[in-house]
């Protein structure tokens, strides 16, 4: 006779860190479709299939929802593109391959740019939002120079400018890119980025 194995229960933890992955994924889908403003915590609760009560039991705010948000694409960004550096025997065109396949990933998901917007426009509206949301773009802009810096290095490139400066202006070309679109399918964000990048590398006079 066949017996069918019952489903592995999740413990509570499992259950809890289940519960606020799918708050965030929805909180993305909304923010995206309806803006911050525009989305309520009942919304985010109902879109993901839980109370508001089980939202209060994650977040203590919408707020606080975007910043964890924003805080985890953030870090996984920086993370792959450091990724792709820490191989010390790559050569330059096998650095710029794997920027490209990271790039594609920005194109894969433009919604994230979208999300940029947003986010920084909200830190400017609301001064209590604003501490938290400088501090994750200050951190997103360092993460992003260390990595721009250690490409000119392995590029033997000396840098346009201060790699900090370079970051602003990429997270910027990002989120300005992101408000060009139609329907979020018209421009290649990390095409574009690379076509910049690749122009910057070209042009840098080298490391002596």
């Amino acid at each position: 006779m066949n017996r069918t194995t019952p489903p592995t229960r999740l413990t509570r933890e499992e259950s809890r860190l289940q519960t606020r992955a799918h708050l965030l994924a929805a909180a993305k889908r909304l923010f995206v479709e309806r803006g911050f403003g525009a989305t309520s915590l009942r919304d985010i609760a109902n879109e993901a299939g839980y109370t508001q009560g089980a939202f209060y039991s994650n977040f203590t705010s919408k707020e606080d929802l975007f910043v964890e948000l924003m805080q985890e694409r953030s870090k996984a960004q920086v993370t792959d593109i450091a990724r792709t550096l820490s191989d010390p025997s790559a050569s330059a065109d096998d650095i710029l391959a794997a920027l490209e396949a990271w790039a594609q990933t920005l194109d894969a998901e433009p919604e994230w740019s979208v999300l940029g917007v947003e986010f920084t426009l909200q830190g400017r509206r609301n001064p209590a939002f604003a501490r938290a949301s400088q501090a994750l773009l200050d951190a997103h802009r360092d993460g992003l120079a260390y990595c721009i810096e250690q490409i000119f290095s392995r590029m033997k490139r000396v840098p346009p400018e201060a790699p900090s400066v370079l970051a602003a202006s990429f997270m910027g070309l990002s989120q300005g890119l992101a408000l060009q679109r139609s329907m979020l399918s018209e421009v290649p964000i990390g095409h574009m980025i690379m076509v910049f990048l690749r122009s910057l590398i070209a042009a840098a006079p080298r490391l002596r």
